[in-house]
């Protein structure tokens, strides 16, 4: 039987989330949030979680739970409620 624990998933989740609204596109850096961006953080997040393992004595899955809910909540802050690619300008 399987367990998921909700704790590490929601306080993931919510500070990913957090997180990722204050992603913003700077135009002078160069650097665009594409498609090809999103697929290589959530590999490379997975691969992280998968090495970090699971939370102490948390028998659920193989990763840590809370890292992969992090990654995932900072795409959806991104893309729900990131700053806009609008260039800012400087005062």
């Amino acid at each position: 039987m399987i367990n998921i624990y909700i704790g590490p998933l929601l306080l993931g989740l919510l500070l990913g989330f957090v997180l990722g609204t204050r992603i913003r596109d700077v135009p002078q850096s160069g650097l665009k949030f594409t498609a090809p961006v999103y697929l290589v953080f959530i590999i490379v997040a997975f691969i992280m979680a998968y090495e970090l393992g699971p939370f102490p004595y948390y028998i659920d899955v193989p990763l840590a739970s809370g890292f992969v809910a992090a990654a995932v909540g900072i795409i959806l802050g991104k893309l729900t409620f990131g700053r806009g690619t609008k260039p800012q300008t400087e005062n």
